[in-house]
């Protein structure tokens, strides 16, 4: 045991200490001072967003090996005592568009441009040149995915419980899981690599759909997010977090967030308005209200909801309901998910995922996981309305759904919500 631990802490300390070294790269090796960090943005041809943090890190030795214990334990501390740095100016040059921005009081700024040339054919990622301005000027160099002409659909995807398990917001368990614990498939959910990757490359292979990360966690744990994801082989994407926590010893407890996530998920909509949006999220928290509201602004738009199936709690049940009421009405499908491997089904079946894909999430999730006997998807279709006309709301028996998701409590349940003519992709393709 004292071995694992030890393996684990030291593991952990490289990856804590690994932004630390990369930061100096900003102000000459191995010196502080002001450090840029942008973070991964987004975009379409037409507008770019990108985010980033300006803070002061303490010098470290020149000469010293980075990779000693003593070296990583120093980076450790200058780590802990970054301080943030507001009120300084940031230009941001993105083709032939140009901005000047502020830094907020926690050191974040946000730039938001409007290109008028014609971008590069080739390439999802295109660079950002940012300039931060002090004696002497501090260049750095983001990045922002605009989804290449291929793609058919946008996927957002929620972090929490959904690709990882919960423990993302606290540092020291997070850690634990992911380098104490040897099994990293208790840290992802297994198989949700070999998903990503099918929905990214799309049916054809080679769709490049954006995809966009939603996480409640603060942006401080932006680099070890960015580190798991490249670890199990999750496609990369911008991750927008949720709130800047702004924890200090006067304010110990995180800020309230309100309505960012669907603010967020309204934005990407208005952004990539002729492209329809896959939703993906777990049943654990507040995700069936906050896609049950999108579903129901934007009929038509999104092609299917996935839920993780996390939780067994009854009123967790009522909101799902909700939910399965809101997307039958817009003529899309709910997949109560009990694992990956059903999510790839249903993905595949919709044309969302090639066929063969789903092999490679099952052979994955069979890899990670304790593997065990998996009831039958339940299948629930929206009865159309009973009147002549039309109208009305698609019958959903919420005894129906509650009955398929507790069954016999032993074994998760997937459960597919569907209209009796469920909609397809190249059907929503506008």
């Amino acid at each position: 045991m004292a071995s694992r631990v030890r393996k684990g802490a030291t593991k952990a300390l490289r990856v804590l200490t690994r932004p630390v070294r990369r930061a100096q790269g900003y102000g000459g090796k191995g010196r502080g001072g002001l450090v840029v960090e942008p973070y991964r943005g987004y975009g379409s041809r037409d507008e770019v967003f990108l985010i980033g943090r300006v803070f002061h890190q303490s010098p470290g030795i020149p000469g010293e090996d980075p990779e000693s214990l003593r070296a990583q334990w120093r980076d450790l501390r200058r780590r802990i005592a970054r301080r943030k740095v507001a009120g300084v100016t940031v230009t941001a040059r993105f083709g032939d568009a140009a901005t000047r921005v502020e830094t907020d009081r926690d050191g974040y700024f946000r730039v938001h441009l409007h290109p008028r040339a014609a971008l590069p054919a080739e390439g999802d990622w295109h660079p950002v040149d940012l300039l931060l301005e002090a004696e002497p000027p501090i260049p750095a160099e983001g990045a922002v995915f605009i989804p290449p002409e291929s793609c058919r659909c946008v996927v957002v995807s929620d972090i929490d419980d959904t690709v990882m398990r919960t423990g993302v917001a606290n540092k020291l368990k997070m850690l634990w899981r992911l380098f104490v614990e040897d099994a990293e498939s208790r840290v992802a959910f297994p198989g949700v690599a070999a998903l990503y990757r099918a929905l990214h490359a799309g049916a054809g292979g080679d769709a490049g759909n954006p995809m966009l990360y939603v996480s409640r966690a603060p942006w401080g744990l932006y680099e070890m997010l960015s580190e798991f994801f490249q670890r199990h082989g999750i496609p990369a994407g911008p991750v927008l977090f949720l709130r800047e926590w702004g924890l200090s010893w006067t304010h110990p407890l995180p800020r309230r967030a309100t309505d960012h996530k669907q603010a967020l998920i309204r934005h990407m909509l208005a952004l990539y308005g002729d492209l329809p949006f896959v939703l993906i999220g777990d049943s654990g928290q507040h995700d069936p209200e906050v896609y049950a509201q999108i579903v129901e602004e934007n009929p038509g738009r999104v092609l299917a909801v996935y839920i993780r199936n996390v939780s067994r709690d009854a009123a967790r049940i009522e909101e799902i309901v909700r939910l399965a009421g809101a997307v039958a009405r817009a003529g899309s499908s709910l997949v109560l998910a009990a694992d990956s491997v059903a999510m790839a089904e249903h993905a595949a079946a919709i044309g969302l995922i090639a066929p063969e894909a789903v092999a490679g999430v099952a052979d994955e999730h069979a890899a990670d996981a304790e593997t065990g006997p998996r009831r039958e998807t339940a299948r629930i279709t929206a009865e159309p309305p009973d009147d002549k006309a039309g109208a009305g709301d698609p019958a959903i028996s919420p005894d129906a759904i509650a009955e398929a998701l507790v069954g016999d409590g032993a074994v998760p349940a997937t459960v597919v919500v569907e209209p009796e003519e469920p909609a397809s992709l190249p059907s929503l393709r506008r």
